[in-house]
């Protein structure tokens, strides 16, 4: 039965995509040939009957995506993460959907609370409010717990959404499998992939869990951090279904003349809002991947706070190295630097150019340092990049992606703040102090002190190793292989003495 209902949710996505006039923001966002699009508007205009209606007020990607339901609504809030797919604009415009669910009802949302905790929500919470957000996998109640009186966040997952998207992602797999058969042209975007990737981050926000994980990790990460703060996990009223989090009071970042009223300073929140970004995104290497104006808001002592975790991401110390001395180097304009850390991270192959590709890299940095702070985009910078990177054979880095997908959105939150925020001013402090401990003498005594903390492990087995490379080494009646075993145990010895000694100076050091 599945093969005909997905064939079914196919002819209906080319009929709604069709009837809300979508379809050609779609050809031309997947750089659809001329048959492909000839082929999509014959089948797609007969059909259009099939199609969802949606809601006319929205534009004609958003409207057709919100008609097919959460699902659809989940994939393209992905591929507003992913430009490298879909183009930088229509990221753009896939990243309007969000807050475009309805809510289900407050009824629903308590009998998932007591099923899923094993609870009277009249027994543990004295208020229960109506939905205060929601979205396409989840919504968000304000509640108050009546034991202690402090008023917490409850997030519920919408009722049967775990069947629903398992539908839907057989689905897009399906319609995948098509579009890879039928338009050789879109197996360079790798639909496949880009399906098994929404699969896995859906798989990820259906277990609450993960979420509370992420907040208590990122909490862990954040505590110090200045102007900064995120609400707690409340572990006793959490599980798979339910995420309960402290409630916090603020003014939404999204909204300027609050901000005013309340006397807040918005070009600081901006360039306090680009540095803990960077911060996060350097320092600790795990992040918000949703820095959108409906995920922040302000605390009356001016603190930025953020919330749903659903959606974080993570790169490596030697990625975050490499990000650190890329953006250092378009930030001193030392072009040559930044092509020879992509040559050095294996980015671009060594076939290529290095001052080549140094010189196209300045076609894209010297624009950005003549201009007005109010005129550089961050996002039309990363579209020219993507387009040099391409050209060069630079393969697609999904975690860079990801990453440099949230720096535009956190930029244009501050550039909504303040029109004047330079990114490249607020960014310079925070790439500067994570150079100067990451790439300097202090980073390289670190990243000795960590190979010798590897080697220790191997201590206990120090002995048993010594005698089996002695025996290897070693022949009663060949006496220059005697000789030789016995200046391997020595050089052992000798080895194991210079680490220990380089340990205690490196410890010393830092």
């Amino acid at each position: 039965m599945r093969g005909p209902h997905n064939l079914w949710r196919l002819l209906r996505t080319v009929a709604t995509l069709e009837r809300a006039g979508a379809m050609v923001f779609v050809l031309d966002a997947f750089d659809a040939p001329r048959q492909v699009r000839v082929a999509a508007r014959l089948m797609g205009r007969p059909l259009q009957w099939l199609g969802y209606q949606g809601d006319s007020s929205l534009p004609p990607v958003t409207r057709a995506i919100v008609a097919m339901g959460p699902a659809y609504v989940k994939f393209g809030q992905i591929l507003a993460t992913r430009p490298d797919v879909v183009g930088m604009e229509m990221a753009q415009q896939l990243s309007l959907l969000l807050n475009k669910i309805p809510p289900f009802s407050r009824i629903d949302a308590r009998a998932e609370v007591e099923r899923e905790l094993g609870i009277k929500v009249d027994e543990v919470f004295s208020e229960f409010s109506e939905p205060v957000a929601a979205a396409s996998i989840a919504q968000v109640h304000k509640a108050r717990i009546k034991a202690t009186g402090q008023a917490v966040a409850v997030k519920v997952l919408r009722p049967k959404i775990e069947q629903a998207f398992r539908r839907d992602v057989d689905s897009f797999y399906f319609g995948a499998t098509v579009i890879e058969a039928f338009a050789p042209f879109s197996r360079r975007l790798r639909p496949k992939e880009v399906i098994r990737h929404f699969d896995g981050v859906v798989r990820g926000e259906l277990d609450l869990r993960l979420e509370s994980a992420a907040a208590s990790e990122y909490a862990a990460n954040t505590t110090h951090d200045e102007g900064f703060q995120l609400p707690s996990v409340q572990w006793e009223l959490s599980s798979k279904r339910v995420m309960t989090l402290a409630w916090v009071d603020g003014t939404p970042l999204g909204d300027n003349l609050a901000l005013d009223a309340a006397g807040h300073d918005r070009k600081i929140l901006g360039e306090r809002l680009l540095q803990l970004f960077l911060k996060h995104a350097l320092r600790d290497g795990y992040f918000h991947a949703d820095m959108h104006q409906g995920n922040l808001m302000v605390a009356a002592n001016g603190d930025i706070v953020a919330y749903d975790f659903g959606i974080m991401g993570h790169i490596d110390e030697y990625t975050r190295r490499v990000y650190a001395e890329i953006l250092y180097g378009f930030i001193r304009r030392d072009y040559k630097r930044v092509a020879e850390v992509h040559f050095a991270a294996s980015y671009v192959p060594p076939t290529m150019d290095v001052d080549e590709f140094a010189r196209a890299l300045r076609s894209v940095g010297e624009p950005i340092f003549g201009m007005d702070a109010e005129h550089i985009s961050m996002s039309n910078v990363l579209a020219y990049l993507f387009e040099v990177t391409e050209r060069f054979g630079m393969e697609t880095r999904t975690e860079l992606i990801l990453l440099q997908r949230t720096m535009v959105v956190v930029e244009g939150v501050a550039r909504s703040l303040h029109p004047n925020v330079n990114i490249w001013q607020a960014a310079r402090p925070v790439v500067e102090d994570y150079i100067k401990g990451s790439i300097g003498p202090r980073a390289i005594a670190r990243d000795v002190r960590s190979i010798f903390q590897v080697l220790s492990r191997f201590g206990p087995r120090a002995p048993g190793l010594v005698e089996a490379a002695l025996i290897r080494h070693m022949h009663p009646v060949q006496e220059k292989q005697y000789d030789s075993g016995w200046r391997y145990f020595l050089a052992c010895i000798l080895g194991l003495g210079i680490g220990i000694v380089l340990m205690l100076i490196i410890d010393f050091l830092i």
